[in-house]
Protein backbone atom coordinates (compact mmCIF):
# COMPACT_ATOMS: atom_id res chain seq x y z
CA UNK A 1 0.00 0.00 0.00
CA UNK A 2 3.08 2.54 0.91
CA UNK A 3 4.94 1.55 -1.87
CA UNK A 4 1.91 1.92 -4.54
CA UNK A 5 0.24 4.99 -2.69
CA UNK A 6 4.60 6.47 -3.43
CA UNK A 7 4.17 5.67 -7.16
CA UNK A 8 -0.25 7.11 -7.84
CA UNK A 9 1.87 10.24 -6.10
CA UNK A 10 4.71 10.56 -8.41
CA UNK A 11 1.56 9.70 -11.57
CA UNK A 12 -0.52 12.25 -10.23
CA UNK A 13 2.29 14.85 -10.08
CA UNK A 14 3.58 13.81 -13.76
CA UNK A 15 0.12 14.67 -15.17
CA UNK A 16 -0.22 18.12 -13.16
CA UNK A 17 3.20 19.66 -14.37
CA UNK A 18 3.21 17.50 -17.84
CA UNK A 19 5.80 15.51 -17.59
CA UNK A 20 4.20 11.86 -17.78
CA UNK A 21 6.33 9.94 -20.06
CA UNK A 22 6.64 5.96 -21.16
CA UNK A 23 10.24 6.36 -19.76
CA UNK A 24 8.69 8.23 -16.53
CA UNK A 25 6.82 5.11 -15.54
CA UNK A 26 9.19 2.15 -16.88
CA UNK A 27 11.43 3.96 -14.57
CA UNK A 28 8.26 4.50 -11.65
CA UNK A 29 7.55 1.09 -11.94
CA UNK A 30 11.07 -0.16 -11.78
CA UNK A 31 11.75 1.61 -8.83
CA UNK A 32 8.58 0.61 -7.46
CA UNK A 33 9.81 -3.40 -7.62
CA UNK A 34 12.95 -2.95 -5.97
CA UNK A 35 11.50 -0.75 -3.23
CA UNK A 36 9.11 -3.37 -2.31
CA UNK A 37 11.70 -5.97 -2.34
CA UNK A 38 13.55 -4.17 -0.23
CA UNK A 39 11.38 -3.34 2.52
CA UNK A 40 10.17 -6.98 2.37
CA UNK A 41 13.78 -8.04 2.93
CA UNK A 42 14.33 -5.70 6.13
CA UNK A 43 11.15 -6.57 7.79
CA UNK A 44 12.31 -10.25 7.40
CA UNK A 45 16.00 -8.82 9.01
CA UNK A 46 14.47 -7.23 11.70
CA UNK A 47 11.88 -10.12 12.45
CA UNK A 48 14.87 -12.96 12.56
CA UNK A 49 16.88 -10.86 14.54
CA UNK A 50 14.49 -9.14 17.63
CA UNK A 51 15.46 -5.88 16.05
CA UNK A 52 11.98 -4.37 17.96
CA UNK A 53 13.40 -6.28 21.19
CA UNK A 54 16.91 -4.60 21.55
CA UNK A 55 17.05 -1.09 23.39
CA UNK A 56 16.02 1.76 21.98
CA UNK A 57 19.02 3.48 21.55
CA UNK A 58 20.64 0.20 19.80
CA UNK A 59 17.27 0.04 17.70
CA UNK A 60 18.25 3.77 16.04
CA UNK A 61 21.54 2.76 15.11
CA UNK A 62 20.34 -0.09 14.03
CA UNK A 63 17.88 1.62 11.68
CA UNK A 64 20.25 3.72 10.15
CA UNK A 65 22.55 0.81 9.35
CA UNK A 66 19.79 -1.12 7.91
CA UNK A 67 18.57 1.71 5.62
CA UNK A 68 22.21 2.79 4.66
CA UNK A 69 22.75 -1.17 3.64
CA UNK A 70 19.09 -1.47 1.52
CA UNK A 71 19.93 1.92 0.14
CA UNK A 72 22.82 1.19 -1.10
CA UNK A 73 21.54 -2.08 -2.56
CA UNK A 74 18.62 -0.36 -4.00
CA UNK A 75 21.34 2.53 -5.55
CA UNK A 76 23.17 -0.73 -7.27
CA UNK A 77 20.25 -2.08 -9.13
CA UNK A 78 18.64 0.93 -10.00
CA UNK A 79 21.41 2.64 -11.21
CA UNK A 80 22.90 0.15 -13.98
CA UNK A 81 19.22 0.22 -15.24
CA UNK A 82 18.62 3.38 -15.21
CA UNK A 83 22.13 4.08 -17.77
CA UNK A 84 21.25 1.05 -20.01
CA UNK A 85 18.53 2.53 -20.95
CA UNK A 86 18.86 6.28 -20.39
CA UNK A 87 16.79 6.96 -17.48
CA UNK A 88 18.20 9.92 -16.29
CA UNK A 89 16.21 11.95 -13.41
CA UNK A 90 18.14 14.88 -13.93
CA UNK A 91 17.18 14.92 -17.55
CA UNK A 92 20.81 14.97 -18.95
CA UNK A 93 23.42 12.08 -19.06
CA UNK A 94 25.75 12.04 -15.51
CA UNK A 95 29.08 10.51 -14.87
CA UNK A 96 27.82 7.03 -12.99
CA UNK A 97 28.86 7.90 -9.85
CA UNK A 98 26.94 10.97 -9.17
CA UNK A 99 23.71 9.45 -10.78
CA UNK A 100 24.66 6.13 -8.05
CA UNK A 101 24.96 8.66 -5.06
CA UNK A 102 21.74 10.79 -6.39
CA UNK A 103 20.06 7.32 -6.47
CA UNK A 104 21.31 6.60 -2.85
CA UNK A 105 20.53 9.54 -1.08
CA UNK A 106 16.93 9.70 -2.77
CA UNK A 107 16.31 5.61 -1.45
CA UNK A 108 17.94 6.38 2.07
CA UNK A 109 15.17 9.26 2.67
CA UNK A 110 12.34 6.58 1.58
CA UNK A 111 13.71 3.82 3.11
CA UNK A 112 13.94 5.82 6.21
CA UNK A 113 10.52 7.42 5.91
CA UNK A 114 9.78 3.07 5.75
CA UNK A 115 11.29 2.30 8.52
CA UNK A 116 10.55 4.70 10.83
CA UNK A 117 7.03 4.38 10.29
CA UNK A 118 7.22 0.96 10.69
CA UNK A 119 9.32 1.26 14.21
CA UNK A 120 6.87 3.70 15.51
CA UNK A 121 4.15 0.82 14.46
CA UNK A 122 5.24 -1.85 16.58
CA UNK A 123 7.12 0.64 19.40
CA UNK A 124 3.85 2.18 19.93
CA UNK A 125 1.74 -1.65 19.40
CA UNK A 126 4.37 -2.94 22.60
CA UNK A 127 4.01 -0.24 24.61
CA UNK A 128 -0.04 -0.32 24.14
CA UNK A 129 0.55 -3.78 25.07
CA UNK A 130 2.36 -3.04 27.96
CA UNK A 131 -0.14 -0.46 29.24
CA UNK A 132 -2.95 -3.55 28.62
CA UNK A 133 -1.18 -5.96 30.99
CA UNK A 134 -0.75 -3.57 33.50
CA UNK A 135 -4.24 -2.86 33.51
CA UNK A 136 -5.56 -6.44 33.26
CA UNK A 137 -2.86 -6.84 36.16
CA UNK A 138 -4.55 -3.72 38.24
CA UNK A 139 -8.13 -5.04 37.49
CA UNK A 140 -7.24 -8.77 38.60
CA UNK A 141 -5.56 -7.18 41.91
CA UNK A 142 -8.85 -5.20 42.59
CA UNK A 143 -11.20 -7.90 41.63
CA UNK A 144 -9.91 -10.12 43.72
CA UNK A 145 -8.44 -8.35 46.45
CA UNK A 146 -10.68 -9.58 48.95
CA UNK A 147 -10.43 -13.16 48.10
CA UNK A 148 -6.80 -12.85 47.92
CA UNK A 149 -6.43 -11.77 51.63
CA UNK A 150 -8.61 -15.16 52.30
CA UNK A 151 -6.78 -17.02 50.54
CA UNK A 152 -3.36 -15.97 52.09
CA UNK A 153 -4.54 -16.22 55.39
CA UNK A 154 -7.74 -18.14 55.88
CA UNK A 155 -10.04 -17.65 59.21
CA UNK A 156 -8.75 -21.50 60.23
CA UNK A 157 -5.47 -20.43 60.68
CA UNK A 158 -6.30 -17.11 61.88
CA UNK A 159 -8.70 -18.98 64.91
CA UNK A 160 -6.02 -21.42 65.33
CA UNK A 161 -3.25 -19.23 66.08
CA UNK A 162 -5.66 -17.22 68.90
CA UNK A 163 -6.16 -20.42 70.39
CA UNK A 164 -3.02 -20.88 70.35
CA UNK A 165 -1.80 -17.58 72.19
CA UNK A 166 -4.56 -17.87 74.29
CA UNK A 167 -3.26 -21.08 75.83
CA UNK A 168 0.30 -20.09 76.47
CA UNK A 169 -0.78 -16.06 77.68
CA UNK A 170 -0.55 -18.04 81.06
CA UNK A 171 1.96 -21.35 80.42
CA UNK A 172 4.43 -18.49 78.55
CA UNK A 173 3.60 -14.93 78.23
CA UNK A 174 6.85 -14.24 76.30
CA UNK A 175 6.05 -16.42 73.82
CA UNK A 176 2.38 -15.51 73.70
CA UNK A 177 3.26 -11.73 73.19
CA UNK A 178 6.06 -12.61 70.49
CA UNK A 179 3.18 -14.72 68.62
CA UNK A 180 0.69 -11.79 69.09
CA UNK A 181 3.33 -9.55 67.16
CA UNK A 182 3.91 -12.52 64.56
CA UNK A 183 0.55 -12.65 64.05
CA UNK A 184 -0.12 -8.69 63.35
CA UNK A 185 3.22 -8.78 61.02
CA UNK A 186 1.76 -11.74 58.71
CA UNK A 187 -1.96 -9.51 58.99
CA UNK A 188 -0.31 -5.97 58.24
CA UNK A 189 1.76 -7.71 55.09
CA UNK A 190 -1.39 -9.78 53.51
CA UNK A 191 -3.29 -6.20 53.70
CA UNK A 192 -0.55 -4.36 51.77
CA UNK A 193 0.40 -7.28 49.62
CA UNK A 194 -1.42 -5.99 46.65
CA UNK A 195 0.21 -2.40 47.09
CA UNK A 196 3.22 -3.33 45.31
CA UNK A 197 3.55 -6.01 42.09
CA UNK A 198 6.97 -7.54 43.79
CA UNK A 199 8.49 -6.79 47.21
CA UNK A 200 12.06 -8.04 48.10
CA UNK A 201 12.52 -11.94 48.55
CA UNK A 202 14.35 -10.48 52.28
CA UNK A 203 10.63 -8.83 53.03
CA UNK A 204 8.95 -12.02 51.55
CA UNK A 205 10.99 -14.86 54.23
CA UNK A 206 9.95 -12.57 57.25
CA UNK A 207 6.34 -13.08 57.02
CA UNK A 208 6.72 -16.39 56.17
CA UNK A 209 8.88 -17.23 59.08
CA UNK A 210 6.48 -15.83 61.18
CA UNK A 211 3.48 -17.93 59.31
CA UNK A 212 5.43 -20.68 60.41
CA UNK A 213 6.31 -20.22 63.55
CA UNK A 214 2.50 -19.87 64.25
CA UNK A 215 2.14 -22.73 62.69
CA UNK A 216 4.47 -24.57 64.75
CA UNK A 217 3.08 -23.69 67.76
CA UNK A 218 -0.44 -25.82 66.26
CA UNK A 219 1.59 -28.93 65.05
CA UNK A 220 4.35 -28.75 67.81
CA UNK A 221 6.97 -31.31 66.92
CA UNK A 222 4.82 -32.99 63.79
CA UNK A 223 6.13 -29.95 61.77
CA UNK A 224 9.95 -29.86 61.06
CA UNK A 225 10.95 -26.59 59.13
CA UNK A 226 13.74 -26.20 56.52
CA UNK A 227 15.83 -23.43 54.68
CA UNK A 228 18.14 -23.86 51.89
CA UNK A 229 18.66 -20.16 51.10
CA UNK A 230 20.88 -18.51 48.99
CA UNK A 231 21.61 -15.53 50.42
CA UNK A 232 22.50 -13.62 46.70
CA UNK A 233 18.61 -14.22 46.38
CA UNK A 234 17.59 -12.01 49.31
CA UNK A 235 17.54 -8.97 47.20
CA UNK A 236 15.49 -10.21 44.19
CA UNK A 237 12.43 -9.44 43.40
CA UNK A 238 9.43 -11.72 43.59
CA UNK A 239 4.88 -10.95 44.07
CA UNK A 240 4.43 -10.62 47.41
CA UNK A 241 2.56 -13.06 49.80
CA UNK A 242 3.37 -15.75 46.73
CA UNK A 243 5.81 -17.79 48.78
CA UNK A 244 3.73 -17.91 51.81
CA UNK A 245 0.63 -18.81 49.78
CA UNK A 246 3.18 -21.97 48.45
CA UNK A 247 4.09 -22.65 52.34
CA UNK A 248 -0.03 -22.50 53.26
CA UNK A 249 -0.39 -24.68 50.83
CA UNK A 250 1.90 -27.45 51.31
CA UNK A 251 0.79 -27.01 55.14
CA UNK A 252 -2.76 -27.48 54.16
CA UNK A 253 -2.38 -30.41 51.74
CA UNK A 254 -0.01 -31.70 53.67
CA UNK A 255 1.57 -32.07 56.72
CA UNK A 256 -1.95 -31.52 58.35
CA UNK A 257 -2.81 -34.58 56.53
CA UNK A 258 -0.21 -36.80 57.66
CA UNK A 259 -0.66 -38.52 60.96
CA UNK A 260 2.76 -38.45 62.23
CA UNK A 261 3.66 -34.50 60.65
CA UNK A 262 6.33 -34.06 58.19
CA UNK A 263 8.91 -31.51 56.92
CA UNK A 264 8.25 -28.15 54.90
CA UNK A 265 11.77 -27.17 52.98
CA UNK A 266 12.05 -23.74 51.23
CA UNK A 267 14.64 -23.22 48.76
CA UNK A 268 16.00 -20.11 47.17
CA UNK A 269 18.45 -20.39 43.97
CA UNK A 270 20.00 -19.13 40.75
CA UNK A 271 19.31 -21.50 38.06
CA UNK A 272 20.65 -20.62 34.41
CA UNK A 273 18.96 -17.47 33.62
CA UNK A 274 16.02 -18.06 36.52
CA UNK A 275 15.23 -17.18 40.31
CA UNK A 276 14.07 -20.68 41.43
CA UNK A 277 11.94 -20.91 44.69
CA UNK A 278 10.88 -23.92 46.02
CA UNK A 279 8.38 -25.27 48.49
CA UNK A 280 8.67 -28.99 49.31
CA UNK A 281 6.62 -30.92 52.04
CA UNK A 282 5.27 -34.30 52.93
CA UNK A 283 2.22 -35.86 51.60
CA UNK A 284 1.04 -36.55 48.47
CA UNK A 285 -0.62 -34.44 45.51
CA UNK A 286 -3.76 -36.70 45.35
CA UNK A 287 -4.22 -37.25 41.57
CA UNK A 288 -3.40 -33.50 41.20
CA UNK A 289 -6.01 -32.23 43.54
CA UNK A 290 -3.62 -29.98 44.80
CA UNK A 291 -3.23 -28.53 41.59
CA UNK A 292 -6.82 -26.83 42.58
CA UNK A 293 -7.69 -24.01 44.74
CA UNK A 294 -7.03 -20.23 44.34
CA UNK A 295 -4.04 -19.74 45.98
CA UNK A 296 -1.98 -21.85 42.99
CA UNK A 297 -4.36 -20.25 40.24
CA UNK A 298 -3.74 -16.78 41.48
CA UNK A 299 0.18 -17.74 41.60
CA UNK A 300 -0.19 -18.65 38.67
CA UNK A 301 -2.07 -16.03 36.91
CA UNK A 302 0.16 -13.26 38.60
CA UNK A 303 3.19 -14.70 37.27
CA UNK A 304 1.57 -14.63 33.94
CA UNK A 305 1.00 -11.13 34.07
CA UNK A 306 4.07 -10.14 35.45
CA UNK A 307 6.77 -12.24 33.14
CA UNK A 308 4.31 -13.64 30.70
CA UNK A 309 5.70 -16.80 29.31
CA UNK A 310 8.93 -16.31 31.16
CA UNK A 311 7.83 -17.27 34.47
CA UNK A 312 7.14 -21.04 35.26
CA UNK A 313 4.99 -22.56 37.77
CA UNK A 314 5.41 -26.24 38.70
CA UNK A 315 3.77 -28.94 41.21
CA UNK A 316 5.08 -32.12 41.17
CA UNK A 317 5.56 -35.55 43.41
CA UNK A 318 9.26 -35.48 43.78
CA UNK A 319 9.18 -39.20 45.23
CA UNK A 320 6.74 -41.69 47.15
CA UNK A 321 6.58 -38.80 50.46
CA UNK A 322 7.72 -35.54 48.71
CA UNK A 323 5.33 -33.11 47.51
CA UNK A 324 7.86 -30.11 45.60
CA UNK A 325 5.88 -26.77 44.23
CA UNK A 326 8.56 -24.86 42.00
CA UNK A 327 8.61 -21.64 40.86
CA UNK A 328 11.06 -20.01 38.03
CA UNK A 329 11.23 -16.31 37.69
CA UNK A 330 13.28 -14.61 35.27
CA UNK A 331 16.06 -12.02 36.25
CA UNK A 332 14.55 -8.68 36.26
Amino acid sequence: MGWGLFGLINVFFAFIFGQFKTTMLCRLLFFVEIGIVSSHCMRQIIRKNSLLLRPINLQIILLLILTLVFASFFSLVQTPFEVYYNFYPMGKPVPFHVHFFYNLSSSFVLLFIWNSIYFMYHYVTKMRKQQLDTLQLEALIKSLELKTIKAHINPHFIFNALNSIRALIDENPVRARRAITELSNILRSSLQAEKGETVSLEEELKIVKDYLALEHMRFEDRLKIEYDIDDDTLAQQVPPMMLQTLVENAIKHGISKQVRGGVVKIISDFKENYHELAVQNTGYLNGGASHSGFGLSSTQDRLGLLYGDKARFQIRQMNAELVEARVLIPFT
